[in-house]
């Protein structure tokens, strides 16, 4: 009866350690973001992934806006009014070219401002902040 217990136990831990390994979920959000024009429409500019906390780091994916690099682009494909969501794409019409982008600890929304404050050219602003402060960065963005 043990034995049959104990093999039942393995069986249930492996099946569930399987499901959480296999599941793809969105790339974490720890911290909030907030629009450089509250009362726009949310733009790749000046939005943010739009996932709930985690504690580990999601698996690396080519469209996330973490890996953005000064000269890319992003658009939102949040809802309209809501929390916008970045995705790294193609430059062109709705889309935001990072002009500059600030690794390290941000405190939010005015540090943000502040940043991109010595950007020439910018129209948009997008922070992430963490619990961990080595993931937080903030971009400074044009709207094309």
């Amino acid at each position: 009866m043990i034995a049959v217990l104990a093999v039942l136990a393995v069986l249930v831990l492996g099946g569930a350690a399987t499901y959480l390994l296999g599941r793809d979920d969105p790339a974490p959000v720890a911290g909030s973001t907030q629009p450089s024009d509250p009362g726009a429409e949310p733009s790749a500019a000046a939005s943010a992934p739009d996932a709930p906390a985690a504690t580990a780091p999601a698996p690396a994916s080519s469209a996330d806006p973490r890996f953005v690099k000064a000269g890319q682009c992003v658009r939102n494909e949040g809802p309209a009014g809501g929390k916008p969501k970045l995705l790294i794409s193609g430059c062109g019409a709705k889309t935001y070219q990072v002009l500059r982008r600030f690794d390290g600890a941000t405190s939010g929304e005015k540090d943000a401002q502040a940043k991109c404050a010595k950007v020439d050219g910018y129209t948009n602003w997008y922070f992430f902040d963490s619990e961990l402060d080595t993931l937080d960065f903030v971009l400074c963005l044009k709207q094309r």
